[in-house]
């Protein structure tokens, strides 16, 4: 018998890839939140990015037909030709943009789609640019490929929008994709024509970087204008372009885990290369699902959007009454961008110092009951993220208790 006086505890080492990498911030934030109310606490949760509504009966009523028809087995990686006929007419019907068979895939969640596209064709040392605010997980992906995340801070007198100019300067022999998620999380901004188009003439320029689009909140737009995508406006350039999308957010989906998405086929190929070896196909009965999302009535979609309007302007009106506070009015999402940077320094009730985003989170979670997310998650310092998809009650306890936890710092 080995003696164990003499044995040497197992050593686990993570992957390099991993070395900068960890549970996001509205991963750790939905943690804690959810710890606070298994201790009993009441907490009024604004951190979390899903609608509050429940998926429609249609849409769910498909995927028991799918079920009961026995479509409960493994399908063509890239989706089931209905899903993919669906996405095609989508892509056709509401923006203009026409794909052939091997130019979609459908996936387990639109972060796969990303994921498996930086897989695919990044490198160590490769520069992905990406405008801030960004969604949490940007970054982090780009990071795990050994490429690097090339930060472009946007401003509120922008609309938090990306300037020509800027992308101009930063684009090098190593830029390999742009990535712009309009309408934005967290921002609300959402780019048109006159944002796009200067955009896209430097992109035209520069020929080795490739464009990539995060479409998730197409259909939760505040503005009268129609939504625009790049491939859209430049089909010249649809050769460099990846028109990312989903049903989570639009159909209230975010459980079924389907994303999708339309570029060129070479790249296409080698992005179902990476799903082979990874996820293999979404989940059939999701998939039919997607498909009547994508092609049934559409009125759900419409009473989500004013309902998220009704939620906007309760947010900007009650974030009104703070007067540290500033908030641009998104366009678009369920989002609200809160600039608290008035507060910094001063003092909660204990006496603590706010000298970050992420103290102010904790304060305004553990002192006052209230979830949010910090900026800098978001490559933003300086504000938080209130996500509006929760109920209206839940919302006016939210912001009553930011006020209060404001008018409280010394």
């Amino acid at each position: 018998m080995a003696d164990a006086t003499n044995s040497v505890a197992p050593v686990f080492r993570p992957s390099p890839a991993l070395s900068k990498v960890g549970p996001s911030a509205i991963t750790r934030m939905t943690a804690a939140t959810a710890e606070l109310k298994r201790q009993g606490r009441q907490i009024a949760s604004m951190h979390l990015g899903e609608p509050d509504f429940a998926t429609p009966g249609n849409i769910v009523e498909a995927a028991i037909r799918a079920m009961r028809a026995g479509d409960t087995h493994y399908t063509a990686l890239d989706g089931t030709p209905a899903v993919k006929s669906a996405v095609q007419e989508k892509f056709a019907r509401e923006n203009g943009i026409y794909f052939e068979d091997d130019q979609i895939v459908v996936t387990s969640g639109a972060k796969m789609v990303l994921f498996s596209a930086f897989f695919a064709t990044l490198n160590p040392g490769d520069e992905v640019i990406l405008p801030a605010p960004y969604w949490v997980s940007y970054s982090d992906i780009v990071e795990m490929m050994g490429a690097r995340a090339v930060v472009l801070p946007t401003h509120a007198q922008d609309g938090f929008k990306l300037r020509a100019e800027d992308l101009e300067r930063a684009i090098t022999p190593n830029t390999r994709w742009l990535l712009i998620n309009s309408p934005s999380n967290p921002s609300g901004a959402i780019y048109r024509r006159s944002d796009y188009e200067p955009i896209l003439e430097v992109i035209e320029r520069h020929p080795h970087v490739w464009l990539m689009v995060d479409d998730m909140y197409e259909h939760i737009i505040f503005q009268d204008e129609p939504f625009l995508t790049p491939a859209q406006l430049r089909p010249d350039l649809q050769g460099r372009i990846l028109t990312i999308n989903g049903v989570s957010k639009a159909y209230a989906m975010t459980g079924w885990r389907i994303g999708y998405a339309g570029g060129p086929a070479p790249l296409m190929k080698v992005i179902k290369a990476v799903l082979s070896q990874s996820t293999s196909c979404p989940c059939s009965i999701a998939q039919a699902a997607a498909a009547e999302a994508l092609r049934g009535p559409q009125d759900s979609v419409r009473r989500y959007l004013g309902e998220y309007r009704a939620r906007r302007d309760l947010v900007i009106t009650e974030l009104s009454h703070c007067p540290d506070l500033k908030v641009t009015e998104p366009d678009g999402t369920f989002y609200a961008f809160v600039d608290w940077r008035a507060l910094f320094g001063k003092l909660t009730p204990r006496g603590e110092t706010l000298s970050d985003d992420e103290h102010l989170c904790q304060y305004l979670l553990h002192d006052c009951g209230v979830s949010i997310v910090p900026g800098s998650a978001f490559g933003t310092p300086g504000f938080f993220r209130i996500s509006f998809a929760s109920s209206e009650a839940e919302l006016r306890l939210g912001m009553a208790r930011i006020r209060e936890g404001c008018a409280a710092l010394i």
